[in-house]
């Protein structure tokens, strides 16, 4: 299984982990709400997990415009 890491804003690759093998406790999914697992989390359709995060320069735009936060995202 491999993990891919992109940012939910621009859609950048952010990070990448090919053929992984690893339980949610040693990725931090534990973490997560159910909530956010649901929002964050997803498997394509090669059973590899898709994992949605913030890159550098789009966490730096949201600093920057903190009512960004209320969007899905704040790219068109």
């Amino acid at each position: 299984m491999a993990i891919h890491y992109f940012c939910r804003h621009c859609r950048k690759n952010v990070g990448n982990l090919s053929s992984y093998e690893a339980d949610d406790q040693q990725l931090g999914f534990n973490q997560l709400s159910e909530e956010e697992r649901k929002d964050m989390i997803e498997y394509d359709s090669e059973g590899h997990l898709q994992v949605k995060v913030i890159c550098e320069e789009c966490e730096n735009t949201l600093r920057r415009n903190p009512d960004y936060h209320a969007y899905e995202s704040f790219l068109q």
